[in-house]
């Protein structure tokens, strides 16, 4: 059975929350990556959160306007007040913090690849923190996933 640990990234590209996110694009850009893990700024192999391009492309979206019904003379909100605050922090995000995933989805170096695979297609997750003793050891992402199918069928 394939395991995280022989498919993950060790050479890791992290970020703090404090770092720009205009800086975050370019690491991204410059790396050819889709996400890069989150680290304390005391502890570097700390996991705080995530930072995709998904999140970073999130800024160029209109705020979507709150739609209401009128039902009985009652006014009832169909877009909750938190999910507005939740997608204009994330509009106006100058620092990988207010931009962030927090508390990432992890796995640890002995998962199987069959869960890598489930937990990324079920939740559309392009990148996952790989964590051992609570400690950042590596990241996996689709590209590693992917590539387990060419050796598989060059091997067969």
């Amino acid at each position: 059975m394939i395991t995280v640990k022989d498919i993950m990234t060790t050479d890791l590209i992290t970020v703090n929350p404090d770092t720009d996110v205009a800086k975050v694009a370019q690491i991204l850009l410059d790396n050819h990556i889709n996400g890069a893990p989150v680290v304390d700024n005391d502890n570097n192999d700390h996991v705080v959160g995530i930072i995709c391009q998904s999140d970073l492309i999130a800024q160029q979206k209109k705020l979507p306007i709150p739609t209401f019904f009128t039902f009985l003379e009652s006014v009832i909100q169909v877009t909750s007040m938190k999910e507005i605050d939740k997608q204009v922090s994330k509009i106006a995000a100058l620092t990988v913090s207010q931009a962030m995933s927090p508390n990432p989805v992890t796995v640890e170096p002995d998962t199987g690849i069959e869960t890598v695979a489930s937990l990324m297609v079920d939740n559309n997750f392009h990148t996952l923190p790989v964590i051992k003793n609570d400690l950042l050891v590596g990241v996996v992402g689709k590209e590693d996933v992917l590539r387990t199918l060419i050796s598989s069928s060059t091997n067969q």
